[in-house]
């Protein structure tokens, strides 16, 4: 009955060491995040690009210069 005692009050310190730490550390944990995101997403438009017909150089900047 102790080590599951034991175990429970393991568990339910180390929820709370690291709720505190993720509030102490909000910015990391923020940018941490982000960079995933940005990971991802960079992955999905590499996929997407395998996929895609080639363009030229100049019908890529005829669309950004158009976007402006």
């Amino acid at each position: 009955m102790a080590t599951i005692f034991d175990e429970e009050r393991l568990k339910d310190l180390l929820k709370s060491a690291l709720v505190e730490a993720l509030e102490e550390q909000r910015d990391l944990v923020r940018d941490i995040v982000e960079e995933a995101i940005e990971d991802l997403a960079l992955g999905r438009a590499i996929e997407q690009g395998l996929d895609s017909e080639p363009v030229s150089r100049g019908e890529v900047f005829e669309i950004l210069e158009g976007a402006q």
